[in-house]
């Protein structure tokens, strides 16, 4: 555990989380293959780092069961989710459940899944791993991409999905 900041107080998790329930989301699953089986998980923590050179990253608490997988894979696919697919983002957000069972995926040539009808994915290598608190900071540089025009994202707020539309520009 890091020390907390000159005078400040530290909130417990249950406050950290709170903060996070009102702050929305997109919602993203990362898949890899691990020893030939494929290993995917719903991220939301997925940011964009650096568009030169193109790095994007997603934190992963080193207690998921998916861990061990990340932590040796070299290339991982992100397919970004689009607002039809929030059955998918449960699957895969689903412990002890064979996540891939149900469909709705291809490998890519390379071998990593994506997700089919996906706003968009990107496959990417890792470039670093970085033990931040309780999860790992998983650095990517992305190599391909694919991106669906005219389709609406998966969002996550306050524990439910919702869909950006055209309505809700402001």
């Amino acid at each position: 555990m890091t020390a907390v900041a000159r005078g400040a107080l530290a909130i417990s998790p249950d406050e950290f989380r709170s903060v996070f329930r009102g702050h929305p989301a997109g919602v993203a699953v990362v898949a890899l293959l691990d020893g030939g089986r494929p290993v995917g998980f719903t991220a939301t923590s997925v940011i964009s780092v650096s568009a030169d050179p193109p790095l994007l990253a997603f934190s992963l608490a080193t207690a998921s069961s998916s861990w061990p997988a990340v932590s040796r894979a070299a290339t991982v696919a992100v397919s970004f989710l689009a607002h039809d697919q929030a059955d998918l983002s449960a699957r895969f957000a689903t412990s002890g459940i064979d996540r891939f069972a149900g469909g709705g995926w291809h490998a890519l040539d390379s071998g990593e899944p994506v997700l089919d009808g996906a706003v968009a994915w990107v496959r990417a290598l890792v470039v670093q791993r970085t033990a931040v608190g309780s999860s790992r900071l998983v650095t990517l540089q992305a190599v391909q991409r694919h991106v669906r025009e005219g389709a609406s994202p998966l969002v996550f707020h306050d524990r439910g999905y919702h869909r950006l539309g055209d309505g809700s520009r402001v």
